[in-house]
């Protein structure tokens, strides 16, 4: 059998894989807080039965982490909404029980009286437990992540502060993507509370990833694996005629 086969099978093999990172990163263009995942090929030594054949190359696809750049800031004038005001990340509760990172700050109130994200993570304190909101109250932002609440029925002057969004910054290179789409520390541990940041209530933070960008990568990945398929093809036909070729002969 043709080498060539495997070489261009191989290849779009890992145009594949690439294919459904990117795929993820457009479906995931409207999500609150997303961040796109980078993806890369990469060249390793073909490993034969006496060790590596350093005249003989393959690929593989890989993610190498994820674009940390800030996405636009919508205004939704939503009290429960907040977005970070440059770095930082919210944590919150996974639902492995792990803390976790996010830059989604649309949050809510579930029927337990905490405060929780659009998906149902409840949201961590200082202390990495989550926060109590008193029953129908009104709920305030500050900027360093305080929160004040005002019962219903309940006197102005009788607001209280009932919590703080623990908000942590942990070197982007300790940061491990998981496949929930939250982030953690590599070794698994808490990350610290970083008290100089601050957040923006009333705002939210979209998807940094660029559906131009994403769209023309799509389509470029597209015609390298049809150029892929063509080489497939071209190697098979050349066997079809090179077999007929030998039986003229014999």
């Amino acid at each position: 059998m043709d080498r060539i086969l495997y070489t261009a099978a191989n290849g779009a093999a890992r145009i594949l894989e690439q294919q459904s990172v990117i795929s993820n990163n457009m479906a995931n263009v409207s999500t609150t807080g997303f961040r796109a995942q980078l993806s890369a090929y990469r060249s390793v030594p073909v490993q034969g039965q006496a060790g590596e054949l350093p005249t003989r190359v393959s690929t593989v696809a890989s993610t190498p982490g994820s674009r940390m750049t800030q996405g636009i800031l919508a205004e939704t004038g939503h009290a429960l909404d907040v977005a970070m005001s440059g770095d930082g990340w919210f944590a919150v509760r996974a639902p492995d029980g792990t803390e976790a990172y996010t830059r989604a700050g649309e949050f809510a109130v579930n029927n337990q009286n905490q405060l929780v994200t659009i998906t149902g993570l409840s949201v961590l304190d200082p202390d990495g437990r989550p926060i109590e909101v008193p029953e129908r109250g009104t709920m305030t932002f500050s900027t360093d992540g305080r929160i004040s609440a005002l019962g219903a029925g309940d006197n102005p002057r009788d607001i209280q502060m009932i919590g703080q969004l623990k908000l942590v910054n942990p070197p982007a290179m300790q940061l491990e993507r998981g496949g929930d789409g939250l982030f953690r520390l590599a070794g698994g541990q808490p990350a610290q509370m970083d008290e100089s940041l601050r957040i923006i209530p009333g705002f939210v933070e979209k998807s940094n990833v660029s559906p131009a960008e994403a769209m023309t990568a799509m389509i470029s990945n597209a015609r390298q694996f049809e150029m892929q398929m063509k080489v497939i093809q071209n190697a098979s036909t050349n066997e079809e005629r090179g077999n007929s070729i030998l039986s003229v002969a014999g």
